[in-house]
């Protein structure tokens, strides 16, 4: 008997273990096997996710009963609707089956359509389609951000330094010389996942608009190397125990690099950075602060509207298009599919845009630099030892319609930029005095490339009252600090699942 219990026991608590679990599925092309990046998954008609980039995604614990209704959907693709029993009959994998069509193959019209016009209709509605309307609404995001610093070469070589003898200079250029290889050796690596509610109006006053958004953070962590390992926050932190080694902290100084000098003043006082930041309304130590900037900028960064990388659909005229065919949105509606790439020199991007045939909206843009192309391009290497240049820039952005007014909101976007940089400069700290003094003289030479990706995901949306987002109080929040990633931080959330990078990153002890 007590055996018996025992076994039962067991199998109880397996059971509880099983149902506990997260639900993990894929989706891939039915015709070539292949994975389905940033495909919509709606979970019971009510929750957006999106497929990572290797097109798996994750439901949390609450939506992974078998009961579960999940639609999955993807421009050029026919959508599909199955239970999540369902899914585990099928092996947790989902396949799509493509329906991108030639317009002669569907009853429209037997002529093709000119890209050139539709691209300038879809120019003469930007202003209707992504104007944000007057009612407030509270959103859920999902945001994750990834930074990287690759260096190649770090050498930074104090010269010279009043007051310090030749044997403390060989020590501290011997610590720098051991931090630098660590750099490069073990190069800082990152991730953010917030999880928040949005809420926002845009309301008129003295015939002006004012824009209104409250941020309530649900869920936040980073991954990242700390401790004894090398990440940017101790690249910054070293830096500043070098200068606070070799500078008077009560005293002033300029900084001068080669025939170049600053005029700024430069102080380690607290009392005089204090002064420079005084009227000035921001909270610097105040993640909650931090986070509503870096989401405002990205917001306004993948606006349609405002930047001006979007020539692609800005300036049609830089651009040569290719009609590709129509396919089915999510509402079951036609979608132009149009391929581009750069007719004039000041274009940079090539790509795929799908576009709606009945109000001319972007439904998705996918775009990358054209081979030799870059964003920004700064090359004085051998005149003043810089060089800079922004050398990626590629993303994914989703689109989709508002059911209060139908301008459009995006829904998901991927982001990726990188830079390399070359900096070989000496450079000198000198007091300021009625006779100015060397004080702290090195020679900095450093070559890295840094990038970021950026993920968005808008997973519900709903209208409220302006009185209500009156009412929401900001509270300031902590990222919660993690070592590896875990699937059960987020056991009780949806969010989107992470790259393999992000999975099999550990933090060096």
């Amino acid at each position: 008997m007590k055996q018996i219990l025992i076994n039962s026991f067991f199998i109880l608590f397996l059971f509880q273990l099983g149902v506990a679990q997260n639900i993990k599925g894929k989706i891939i092309d039915s015709a070539t096997g292949e994975s389905i990046p940033y495909a919509n998954i709606k979970v019971n008609e009510s929750e957006n996710l999106v497929s990572n980039g290797e097109g798996y995604f994750t439901l949390s614990e609450n939506n992974s009963k078998d009961e579960t209704l999940i639609t999955v959907s993807y421009l050029g693709y026919v959508n599909q609707q199955l239970t999540v029993a369902e899914l585990k009959r099928l092996d947790y994998s989902i396949k799509l089956a493509p329906g991108v069509f030639q317009l002669n193959d569907v009853a429209v019209s037997n002529i093709k359509p000119n890209p050139y016009e539709i691209m300038a209709n879809v120019k003469a509605n930007l202003s209707r389609n992504y104007t944000t309307g007057e009612k407030g609404s509270k959103e859920m995001f999902f945001y994750r951000t990834s930074n990287y610093f690759n260096p190649s070469i770090i050498d930074v070589e104090i010269n010279k330094s009043t007051g310090f003898s030749k044997q403390a200079l060989l020590k501290v250029n011997n610590d720098l010389q051991g931090f630098s290889k660590k750099l490069i050796s073990h190069p800082p690596l990152s991730f953010t996942d917030i999880l928040c509610n949005y809420y926002s109006v845009k309301t008129k006053k003295a015939d002006k608009f004012v824009f209104t958004s409250k941020l309530a953070v649900l869920k936040a962590t980073v991954l990242k190397n700390e401790g004894e390992s090398t990440s940017l926050d101790d690249l910054e932190k070293t830096a500043m125990n070098m200068m606070l080694q070799h500078l008077d902290s009560t005293k002033y100084y300029r900084a001068k690099s080669g025939l170049f000098g600053s005029r700024d003043t430069i102080s380690l006082r607290k009392d005089f950075n204090k002064k420079k930041n005084k009227g000035i309304d921001i909270e610097i130590d105040s993640q909650l602060t931090a986070t509503k900037s870096n989401l405002s900028s990205f917001m306004y960064q993948t606006n349609l509207l405002n930047n001006k990388k979007f020539d692609f659909i800005q300036k049609p005229e830089l651009y040569d298009y290719t009609f590709e065919g129509t396919t089915y949105t999510n509402e079951n509606e036609f979608a132009y599919v149009l391929t581009f790439k750069p007719r004039k020199s000041k274009a940079m991007y090539v790509g795929k845009l799908y576009i709606s045939e009945t109000d001319y909206a972007i439904l998705r843009t996918d775009y990358v630099l054209d081979n030799g192309e870059k964003v920004h391009n700064f090359n004085m290497k051998f005149l003043l030892g810089i060089k800079v240049s922004e050398n990626v820039s590629k993303g994914s952005i989703i689109y989709k319609k508002r059911t209060e007014d139908d301008s459009y909101y995006m829904q998901y976007a991927a982001i990726e930029k990188g830079n390399y940089f070359y900096l070989n400069r000496p450079v000198k700290f000198i007091e300021l005095t009625s006779s100015e003094k060397d004080v702290l003289e090195l020679d900095l030479k450093i070559e890295a490339n840094t990038s970021s990706k950026t993920e968005f995901l808008n997973m519900s949306r709903t209208t409220i009252a302006e009185g209500a987002i009156d009412k929401i109080k900001e509270t300031d929040f902590k990222f919660t600090t993690i070592k590896s990633y875990d699937p059960k931080i987020w056991k009780d959330y949806n969010a989107i699942e992470p790259l393999q990078e992000m999975k099999q990153f550990k933090a060096i002890n």
